[in-house]
């Protein structure tokens, strides 16, 4: 059994990524309904949380359907981080997640998400703070290093341990590969094979099926494994996965109905978390993901993209249906 503090995520515990502009309430309770054992919040600024932000604010939203769930943070200031853990622990999640891990320019390189790796000490002591700061778990995703000679990942772990965090996910790329290139494994592997490394140790990139996720999970021993893009529009992926690894047998994919039934529901949660106009604008990006491979959608998914009410959208998604089942 996979623990973060009195967290049981079972076995092999499957994660939902944070992911920025995708991992929010809407879709996280499909990812929910589908296998996702434990998910996360989008990462969220720390400087925005302690200046009332609204858009920072809105992101603490979490709701008793997606237990357990983390909120992950992000900043450069230790003070920060340490009021922004406080204020996301009276958002009520199951942990705390610091985000050691975003390549993108505008946070890494003010020495937030991934910048802070070139900086262990600082990683160290910000960490501390919010373990002391806050009562409820704390864990961390990072990546392998800043670029391919800086990786000090088993210092990273040992370090970020020692100051009493409870996980550790690791990217297995680094900084400078950004999303491109093949995920490392070996290195966290290296992590996870440590004598001296005892917390859950779990592995992302790259894992985009039941068949590879099989083999990463018996290949580098992880405790885990999440999952980022491969759950955008298919959030069937985490119980594909836990079938293949119960049976050793593909699930049949979803179905046109189930696809377009699963793709009514987020849109469903979005316009109940976000009103109608801006859950329908939110979920344009959804679009071209649920309906990725199906026959001649290219202008039925222009007409959703073009929708401004639910009726509309509804409109659309049922003539496609009865195309599609016509054909």
């Amino acid at each position: 059994m996979v623990k973060i503090g009195n967290i049981e995520l079972g076995e092999f515990p499957l994660l939902l990524a944070p992911m920025e502009d995708v991992s929010d309430p809407p879709f996280r309770a499909v990812c929910k309904e589908k296998g996702a054992d434990l998910m996360y919040t989008e990462f969220i600024s720390a400087e925005g949380l302690i200046r009332e932000a609204g858009k920072s604010i809105k992101k603490l939203d979490v709701y008793d359907y997606e237990r357990p769930i983390g909120i992950q943070i992000f900043g450069e200031k230790i003070e920060s981080m340490r009021e922004a853990a406080a204020i996301a622990e009276a958002a009520n999640p199951a942990l705390i997640d610091i985000n050691y891990g975003c390549p993108v320019n505008n946070v890494a390189c003010r020495g937030a998400g991934a910048g802070i790796l070139l900086d262990l000490p600082k990683m160290q002591a910000m960490t501390a703070e919010i373990v002391k700061r806050v009562s409820l778990p704390v864990t961390v995703k990072t990546r392998l290093g800043w670029d391919i000679n800086s990786i000090k990942i088993v210092e990273v772990a040992q370090r970020l341990q020692d100051v009493g965090i409870q996980a550790l996910t690791i990217h297995g790329r680094t900084r400078q590969q950004m999303y491109k290139g093949e995920a490392n494994w070996s290195y966290i592997a290296d992590v996870k094979n440590h004598s001296d490394i005892h917390i859950p140790i779990f592995g992302n990139g790259d894992i985009d099926s039941p068949q590879k996720a099989l083999e990463y999970r018996n290949k580098y021993g992880v405790d885990g494994i999440m999952i980022g893009r491969a759950s955008i529009g298919y959030p069937w992926i985490f119980q594909e996965i836990k079938h293949f690894f119960k049976t050793g047998e593909q699930l049949a994919p979803p179905d046109l109905q189930e696809r377009i039934a699963t793709l009514q529901k987020h849109l469903h949660h979005a316009i109940q978390w976000k009103g109608e106009r801006t859950g329908i604008l939110e979920m344009r990006r959804h679009y071209t993901n649920y309906l990725k491979g199906l026959p001649e959608v290219k202008m039925y998914r222009q007409m959703l993209v073009e929708a401004g009410d639910l009726l509309t959208v509804e409109s659309v998604l049922f003539e496609l249906v009865s195309k599609l089942i016509a054909a």
